[in-house]
C-alpha cells in the first residue's frame, strides 16, 4: 500500500479563514514580515498564492500569445498557517473570530455567519 501523505481528496476540504482578496501577512518563511493581497485559495491542499510572495523564477519559451519570452517571476503558493489576516479597519495581524449578524429586507430576517476581527470586533466580510 503506498502511503498518501498530506493529500486530501476533494470532499475532504478544510475550512480555511482566509479568503480571496484579503490582506494577509507573513509570520514564517523567508518572506516574513512582508504582507499582501490573496489572488487565489486552494482548499484541498491548504495553500493560498499571495501577490509579491514567495516568487520563484520561470523560464517562458517565446510564443505569439505572450510575445517575449525570457525568465519571469511569479508567486507560489504558501501554506496557510504561515499566514495571519490583516484587519482593514485597525490594521492588525489577527486569527478571525465567527461572529452572527442578523440583516431584515423586505420583512424577513436572515442571519450570517461573518469573520470579526478579535481585536476592533468589526465584521471583515461584505454581506
Amino acid at each position: 500500500m503506498v502511503a498518501t501523505r498530506n493529500k486530501r481528496k476533494a470532499d475532504q476540504t478544510a475550512k480555511l479563514r482566509i479568503k480571496k482578496d484579503d490582506e494577509v501577512y507573513v509570520l514564517v518563511g523567508k518572506d516574513r514580515g512582508a504582507s499582501g493581497k490573496v489572488l487565489e485559495v486552494d482548499p484541498v491542499r491548504m495553500r493560498v498564492t499571495i501577490e509579491g510572495i514567495n516568487l520563484m523564477k520561470r523560464h517562458r519559451r517565446e510564443s505569439k500569445q505572450t510575445g517575449g519570452g525570457g525568465i519571469t517571476d511569479i508567486p507560489a503558493p504558501v501554506h496557510v498557517s504561515n499566514l495571519v489576516v490583516v484587519c482593514p479597519h485597525c490594521k492588525a495581524h489577527t486569527r478571525p473570530k465567527k461572529r452572527t449578524v442578523e440583516k431584515t429586507r423586505e420583512g424577513r430576517t436572515k442571519r450570517y455567519h461573518v469573520r470579526a476581527c478579535r481585536s476592533c470586533d468589526e465584521a471583515l466580510d461584505l454581506i
